[in-house]
């Protein structure tokens, strides 16, 4: 049946032929007509084909290509516009012949099976070019910017690498700085009073090397093995106009010397395993490391002994750390490691995550919690034989606390506006407050924040700081609210004078007010060797600055920070003081930082600042306006 259709409808070819006869005659008639017609008329031009991008093509001719590469004629529409309205006047057609040259094709000829050779083996994309050629690339190792085997370009055997880095960092500093007079005898006569003349200077160089062994492709994926070794050799020269400013012993003088090696980075990296298609892993490292809790510094920021646990998740979209830390202690005059001396009874337990493009595309989040154990018993005098644990504030007695910090961070922008924003709640238990000698409940509060905008070559951006002050010194809560290890990179940084230099409290106690690269002022005997102090008085912080990119290599920033306590409780008790203002003052600063290379291999950096003291500053140190002057060169290889 089926086969019955299909045939009922095909005719045969005799009756598809006999079809189609009176159409191919008809056809052939006119064929004639118009082939004795053409004798008389000319041929015409085919029509030309609209090509402007505002009409309506017909894709079947215009877009076509005619055997031999060349294309039809096209009509181009010439435009006449009002420039001031911007109104189309006129539209005026104008026939453009096209020629277009045929397509060609190279003239190398085809390999033939004659021109292939053997596979030859090669060991790895790093001696490529040794396979190829027996002298291979030049290895010079004193070029860091062509392949040199000691900058991890290439195996130094199977595929283990191995990388040197040199970094001098030198320092020049000009400075005033309140400073204290001893109570043995000052170096100018008639001059003995709480504090004494104020001028100081300072060199100090850091030499670091750092040494990475380490074992993996180095391209997709982590490192299968790292071993990484930094000492950093320091020297260091002070010189103040006072006696027992550099020692406690009047017969050091006014002058100090001192070297030291620390250790800023020994430990071993252990890529534990990959848990996606997309390289996101789970390491372990262990040793001395650096490590920073949040985006700027606020909390903690330092290199210390320890073990770290981290990785990503979601294509890197997440990032984890969960990290402990034994503090070890400094040396006193250059603010390295040193490792020769006992590790201190204080834990640090670290644990955040990161949240790519959260909230929104661009934006970096970041949840943190960290606790804060110090267990430490005994005294603790420094390099320079003055006290730091316990300091000399209130009953100097020795403390516990474990403290608790939960915050968040995020960094990023929101379209054009660059934002940095950060906030941690402190609470906790101390035993033993520092001017009652009884247990405090911790209760303290940070915020910060950094807007900023660019406008082509400029960068405005504001700064607003605010942390919690105790306004009640004797009763049994800590509302001061203090770090663990604070290097802040906000404000201008350490161009600020306030962040850059450490500005002593009381005369003989060597308790400061704030502390060297800090802007929190705790009260703490040192950042390097004191505990942490809740028993404070806070800070409220609102600037403005702009970065000027003059040049490539060139850069001109500006800085203005307004300072102020956020209670002055404290200081009053401390410096048994009535009526100590609040104010601080305004804290103004410049730097030129020069790039010659437009890279980090040579940075030069010349600042200026000087604090125009407030009503509060007057009260504890008189009427001075102090200045900073700093020359930094940091060379890399």
């Amino acid at each position: 049946m089926d086969a019955y259709r299909v045939n009922r409808f095909r005719p045969s070819p005799a009756a598809a032929l006999l079809r189609w006869l009176p159409s191919l005659a008809l056809a052939a008639s006119a064929s004639l007509l118009l082939g004795a017609g053409a004798q008389a008329q000319p041929e015409e031009d085919p029509a030309l084909v609209a090509c402007d991008d505002k009409d309506v093509r017909d894709r079947g001719r215009s877009s076509r290509r005619r055997a031999g590469g060349s294309n039809r004629d096209c009509e181009y529409r010439e435009v006449v516009v009002d420039q001031e309205t911007g109104e189309v006047l006129r539209e005026r057609p104008v026939a453009v012949q096209r020629n277009v040259v045929p397509r060609r094709y190279t003239n190398i000829p085809r390999p033939t099976a004659e021109d292939y050779v053997a596979l030859v083996p090669i060991p790895d994309r790093w001696r490529i070019v040794d396979s190829l050629d027996p002298e291979g690339y030049p290895n010079r190792w004193w070029d860091p910017y062509n392949q040199n085997t000691i900058k991890g370009d290439k195996p130094v055997h199977g595929d283990w690498f191995f990388n040197v880095t040199a970094i001098s960092d030198t320092v020049v500093e000009f400075r005033e700085v309140p400073t204290p007079v001893g109570v043995q005898s000052t170096d100018g006569a008639g001059s003995l009073d709480v504090l004494g003349a104020t001028e100081q200077a300072l060199f100090n160089e850091n030499l670091a090397v750092e040494l990475v062994y380490y074992q993996g492709d180095t391209v997709f994926r982590p490192p299968d093995w790292e071993i990484r070794f930094t000492p950093v050799f320091n020297y260091n020269y002070t010189e103040l106009e006072e006696i027992t400013g550099v020692n406690a012993d009047p017969g050091d003088g006014i002058t100090r010397n001192d070297n030291h090696v620390g250790i800023q980075a020994a430990f071993v990296d252990k890529h534990l395993r990959n848990v996606s298609d997309r390289y996101d892993f789970d390491s372990l490292r262990v040793g001395i490391q650096p490590f920073s809790s949040d985006f700027r510094g606020f909390l903690f920021q330092d290199a210390q002994l320890g073990a770290r646990l981290f990785g990503t998740r979601s294509n890197n979209r997440f990032q984890y750390n969960l990290a402990w830390f034994r503090l070890l202690e400094k040396d006193t005059n250059s603010g390295l490691n040193d490792v020769s001396e006992d590790l201190r009874d204080n834990d640090v337990f670290f644990a955040n995550v990161y949240w790519q493009d959260m909230p929104k595309l661009g934006f970096f989040s970041q949840a943190t919690l960290a606790y804060n154990r110090s267990r430490e018993d005994e005294f603790f005098y420094d390099t320079n034989d003055f006290i730091q644990r316990p300091a000399s504030l209130g009953q100097e007695r020795m403390r516990d606390y474990d403290v608790y910090y939960v915050g968040y961070n995020g960094d990023g922008h929101f379209g054009r506006l660059n934002l940095t924003v950060s906030a941690y709640a402190a609470f906790g238990e101390e035993q033993g407050g520092v001017f009652t000698g009884q247990d405090s409940d911790i209760e303290a509060f940070f915020f910060a924040a950094e807007p900023g905008i660019d406008l082509d070559w400029i960068r405005l951006r504001g700064s607003f700081l605010f942390a919690s002050g105790d306004d009640d010194p004797f009763d049994d809560k800590s509302q001061g609210y203090a770090a663990i290890f604070e290097n802040p990179q906000f404000a201008g940084a350490d161009t600020s004078y306030w962040i850059r230099q450490g500005v002593p409290l009381i005369g003989g106690g060597r308790v400061a007010l704030s502390q060297r690269n800090a802007v929190l002022p705790d009260l703490r005997s040192s950042k390097e060797h004191g505990q942490s102090n809740f028993t404070n008085p806070g800070l409220w912080l609102a600037g403005a600055g702009v970065d000027l990119d003059l040049l490539p290599e060139l850069r001109l920033s500006f800085n203005a920070n307004y300072l102020a306590f956020a209670e002055t409780e404290v200081l009053e008790v401390a410096r048994q003081q009535a009526n100590v203002d609040e104010e601080i003052g305004l804290d103004l600063s410049a730097a030129l930082i020069w790039r010659p290379f437009m890279s980090q291999n040579v940075v030069a950096r010349l600042s200026y600042a000087q604090l125009l003291s407030g009503q509060g500053f007057n009260d504890l140190y008189g009427e001075e306006d102090p200045y900073s002057l700093l020359l930094n060169v940091i060379l890399t290889f």
